[in-house]
This record gives C-alpha cells, structure tokens and sequence, in this order.
C-alpha cells in the first residue's frame, strides 16, 4: 500500500487538522480537501473512497467522524464515491497519540474487519493525519483479506515529529 499526505503536519496544518477532529467543526473538511486534491495525485478510476472507522465508543463520545467528513469532502473534489461500510472496527482501540512504533501496530492489530466482496475497485483509505502508519496498514491489510488487490491511503497531513517523540 503506497500512503500520500497533502501538507508537513505542522502550524496552521496542524490546527486545521486538530479542529477537524476534535472542534467538531465539518467546514474544515471542505477546505483540507480542496488543499489534498490540488496536492495529491488523483487515483486512477474506478475508484471508491474508503474513511479510516472510528470505534464505536468514540464515535459516541466524539458524534462523527473526521475521516468520514474528509472522505465526502474530497469525493466532491474528485467526484469519486465513498464507502463508509466497506470498512469497520472490530473493537475499540486505545489512542494512538502516546504510544511507539511497536505499540501503535500492537494496538490496532485485527482492529478493523471488510466485508468480502466480487469485485473491488481501488479503494483509496481517507485519514486526517498519518504518523506512523500502523492503523492505515492494519486498514489496509483486513481489505486485502477481503479481496481489494489495489489499495492506496492519502491523508491532509503527515506528522513532522511523531507524537510519540514530541517533548523529548
């Protein structure tokens, strides 16, 4: 799986992505989309747009899902479909913001589970933020058990110093 992000996330980016994911605020979405579709290769058609699932707790706690704001704001920009259910989460999951490398991976292992299907398009995983890209791979491997061959990720923003780094 190849993951591209449109911006360094770092400044005003990483303003923007926190009020989307946690200010509740679904315009940004738009603008972060327009920023990743003049920036990021559009995948070749067909095409389906995939948002990384949130837990069931946090969807609750939270109300929404950022991935799924972007995803439908960048299928405008790219007029391509979105698919929130070819993908979901098995089990809830501890926040990744804290945790190494190693346990990043250890923590979304079998986290997220897609239905099998005949034929896939290209499914594209939509995220607001990619650091180390454990959960983007662990998304990216249960499609392929289910059949997708063509599996690609972009996210608006890749973390400039991973979170699990910052203030060392």
């Amino acid at each position: 799986m190849q993951a591209r992000s449109a911006v360094w996330l770092d400044g005003g980016a990483r303003d923007a992505a926190h009020a989307l994911k946690y200010g509740g605020l679904p315009r940004i979405a738009h603008d972060l989309a327009i920023v990743m579709a003049r920036l990021l290769p559009t995948p070749q058609p067909p095409m389906t747009l995939v948002p990384l699932p949130l837990g069931p707790a946090r969807l609750r706690r939270r109300g929404y899902n950022q991935s799924e704001w972007l995803a439908r704001a960048l299928g405008a920009q790219w007029r391509a479909p979105v698919a929130p259910r070819w993908l979901t989460r098995t089990r809830d999951t501890a926040s990744q913001t804290a945790l190494t490398p190693n346990a990043r991976r250890a923590n979304v292992a079998g986290a997220f589970a897609a239905p099998a299907r005949r034929r896939w398009p290209t499914v594209v995983l939509v995220d607001d933020v990619l650091t180390t890209g454990a959960t983007l791979a662990e998304a990216a491997r249960a499609l392929a058990a289910s059949g997708a061959d063509r599996i690609t990720a972009v996210t608006f923003g890749r973390a400039a110093i991973p979170d699990f780094l910052e203030g060392v």
